[in-house]
């Protein structure tokens, strides 16, 4: 999981478009069965590159929310919502 958030979070902060990798880190994603590895930080690490670098995929944002939900309690620093 960490892995996965620092990759797409590496290319939207280089604003190098890769649409396809972020097709990819998506459909994999959403093929996890639960996302509970994913910590608080590398759920909105995530969410932030998707949106910075413009790439839309419901399903990863439904999937990322419900799993955020269930860790509303962890997310502590202001940062990290």
């Amino acid at each position: 999981p960490q892995a996965c958030s620092n990759i797409v979070w590496a290319y939207a902060t280089s604003d190098v478009p890769h649409p396809a990798l972020f097709r990819k880190m998506a459909i994999h994603i959403v093929a996890l069965d639960r996302l509970v590895r994913f910590e608080p930080q590398a759920l909105s690490n995530t969410l932030w590159a998707y949106a910075t670098a413009g790439v839309s995929h419901p399903k990863l944002f439904q999937k990322m929310a419900h799993a955020a939900l269930g860790k509303l309690d962890r997310f502590t620093h202001p940062q990290d919502f």
